[in-house]
């Protein structure tokens, strides 16, 4: 169903990937507490570019920079995507410019019971909140028109609200569409997973219902629209949810209690660690991607209920982010590689590619807006303890299904 056209190297562990909502943009935030952003080539259904001539294009690095003095856990675009949040083990977030990195504000994260929480979620849900999720179960909601809207770069900020809407920390948030009613036109609401638990949360309100123990851990989630009601009704709401045993449950909107159907993505109970929808126009029907912890990416059709296409990431790394950018192009990433794919051409599988368009990369110019910032390789004894807490193994090389060899060929990368 797809196809890799590029297989992108970092030079760390990769531990959090964000996509522009409107460009062909992607930010990666690595183990050793980089953040960096690359910019895809145009495609032909670009909105604001030209394709590039003879199929060619160049993938280049916008900026880099060490933006946290430990692990960058967490990334994510404002909704009008001028700016990247970023949030890292020293216990700072970061809203910075997204065209030039420059840090416009800085948050200190709250502490639990007096010790650093780390962060390990970020969403943008409207121009006017940011929600950021630690390890201590807590889910705070941070005010953008005190903090990062401002000119200063030590801008001090306490949040609006902390809710807690799981025991454990909040392994995924999907946002609901704002009703017919809403003025803003954003969000009021969102699910999260966290623990064996599914939460829905109000922006006002805070924590309305949690679902019952569903005795699986549940890692991921996605919200899908159109589908059959379990109740006869057709046009229904519902939310995807990744368990770590190879199934994703089915969540209809308004009857949150408990789950309202099961599909199973993989027998051999593989965790289902990252959802993703695929947009309109890309395959057919109302198709899920889902990241495993074995480095596959899986496509499943909703409706049909049904695996209609598998790929490889990684021979070892699990999938820890993936996603569509502007263009339509399925982005995956995990361990130190991020990997771009598009929609297979309507041929046989078993033909082979014969050429290749050929696109290079190229290295722009590097931002260190921080003061912190440092263009040392060497990994910090903080990226160590944050290796050791993943499970590391030997790495083996994998091929895709072009037979290993990739459309995008780089040149000048480290």
């Amino acid at each position: 169903m797809f196809d890799t056209i590029c297989t992108l190297p970092l030079h760390s562990d990769l531990f959090a990937q964000a996509i522009h909502p409107t460009a062909p943009l992607l930010a990666v935030g690595l183990a050793s507490g980089h953040v960096q952003t690359y910019r895809l080539p145009p495609t032909t259904s670009s909105p604001t570019h030209s394709p590039p001539r003879n199929g060619c294009g160049t993938i280049e690095t916008s900026w880099r920079t060490k933006r946290h003095k430990g692990s960058c856990r967490s990334l994510a675009f404002s909704p009008d995507g001028d700016v990247l949040f970023s949030a890292g083990t020293d216990g700072i977030v970061k809203a910075a410019r997204t065209e030039t990195g420059r840090v416009d504000a800085k948050i200190g994260v709250p502490t639990a019971h007096s010790k650093p929480d780390a962060p390990c979620l970020l969403h943008a849900l409207s121009p006017q909140t940011l929600l950021l999720a630690t390890d201590s179960a807590a889910l705070h909601l941070y005010d953008l028109r005190v903090g990062p809207k401002s000119n200063s770069v030590a801008v001090e900020a306490t949040p609006q609200a902390t809710y807690r809407p799981h025991d454990d920390y909040v392994s995924s948030l999907t946002p609901l569409p704002p009703t017919a009613a809403s003025t803003s036109g954003f969000p009021k609401q969102w699910v999260t997973t966290g623990g064996t638990t599914v939460a829905v949360t109000d922006l006002r309100r805070g924590v309305l219902v949690r679902s019952e123990d569903q005795e699986e851990e549940l890692l991921s989630s996605v919200y899908v629209a159109g589908l059959a009601s379990k109740r006869g009704r057709h046009g229904a709401d519902k939310v995807l949810v990744g368990g770590g045993s190879g199934v994703l449950t089915l969540w209809e909107k308004g009857a949150w209690d408990d789950q309202g159907g099961r599909i199973i993505v993989d027998s051999g109970k593989e965790s289902l660690d990252v959802l993703a929808m695929v947009p309109d126009g890309v395959g057919e029907g109302s198709c899920v991607a889902v990241g495993m912890g074995d480095g596959r990416v899986k496509i499943v059709k909703v409706g049909v209920n049904r695996v209609v296409g598998e790929m490889r990431h990684d021979e070892v790394e699990g999938v820890v982010g993936l996603g569509f950018e502007v263009g339509g192009r399925m982005v995956s990433g995990g361990g130190q590689v991020v990997k771009v794919w598009q929609e297979s051409a309507d041929v046989d599988e078993d033909e082979e590619h014969e050429e290749a368009d050929g696109v290079g990369i190229k290295r722009g110019a590097g931002s260190d807006s921080d003061e912190d910032s440092s263009e040392d390789e060497e990994s910090s004894e903080e990226e160590q303890q944050e290796r050791k807490r993943r499970k590391k193994r030997k790495r083996v090389n994998g091929k895709d299904r072009n037979g290993g060899k990739d459309l995008i060929q780089f040149k000048g990368i480290d």
